[in-house]
């Protein structure tokens, strides 16, 4: 098999191989922001560098690869998903830029979770993301928005505001902005500090109460009715609300 055919195979297949693959990355991804985060409070060594490099040309391969396979490669470099790979790519193999930029790579893990293949997958596994998948997408959304704008807050903050000196404190000013709180004992100074935390309070609110939408909603089943496709029913539903088409929703065996 030719390197781009396995390729290919590895991230658009629908064998076990090529989702086990999948959910291989969308594990890098998590493990690597976990360490994104925890070197922020260690002093910059060998290690941290040497695991950087790693990182980066892990990253580099898998940026690579698809770009080798994508039938439009200019266009897709250009994409924000992609550009953030770049991001982390330079930030993981260049010491003079630092590791801040790598914070971007959360951006993979959102494209992971929206791609087809993924949520097919995850929907055929796991009986319990598909009676919660909206839940799940909400609170991933928002946490990938905290970590994003965390990461901002540390970047351009850590070196001239003296209140925020690791990544506890500047989550610490995202969570207080964000739930509009406003203990006031970390602000951001500046233009920019000004606007970031414009931009945390709106989004950020707004993604917090889809959250708390989906959370309180009543308890439905996602089932498309065959006639008039209405989506979400009550999971003991026998007939469609709407039209009173027979459902046949699949029965879980969960109460």
């Amino acid at each position: 098999m030719r390197l781009i055919d396995k390729l290919r195979f590895l991230y658009e297949g629908d064998t076990l191989e090529a989702h086990r693959f999948r959910y291989g990355l969308l594990v890098f991804d998590i493990t690597t922001t976990v360490f994104i985060v925890a070197s922020s409070f260690l002093p910059q060594s060998s290690l941290v560098q040497g695991v950087d490099v790693i990182l980066g040309l892990i990253v580099l391969a898998d940026f690579s690869a698809r770009l080798t396979i994508s039938p439009t490669p200019w266009k897709d470099l250009v994409h924000p998903t992609t550009l953030a790979d770049v991001a982390a790519i330079v930030s993981f193999l260049a010491p003079i830029v630092g590791e801040g930029i790598g914070f971007l790579r959360i951006l993979r893990t959102v494209r992971l979770l929206h791609t087809y293949q993924l949520l097919a997958r995850l929907r055929a596994d796991s009986a319990f993301f598909r009676r919660n998948e909206e839940l799940i997408i909400a609170s991933v959304n928002l946490a990938v928005f905290i970590f994003i704008m965390t990461g901002f807050v540390y970047e351009t903050q850590h070196r001239a505001n003296d209140k925020i000196n690791n990544y506890v404190d500047a989550l610490y000013f995202t969570m207080a902005a964000l739930t509009t709180t406003g203990f006031g004992d970390i602000t951001l100074t500046g233009t920019l500090g000004h606007l970031i935390s414009v931009v945390i309070m709106i989004f950020g609110v707004t993604l917090f109460l889809r959250l708390v939408q989906v959370l309180l909603r009543p308890d439905k089943v996602k089932h498309p009715c065959p006639v008039c496709a209405l989506q979400r029913h009550d999971r003991d539903a026998v007939h469609c609300k709407a039209c009173g088409t027979t459902l046949d929703i699949p029965d879980e065996g969960v109460i």
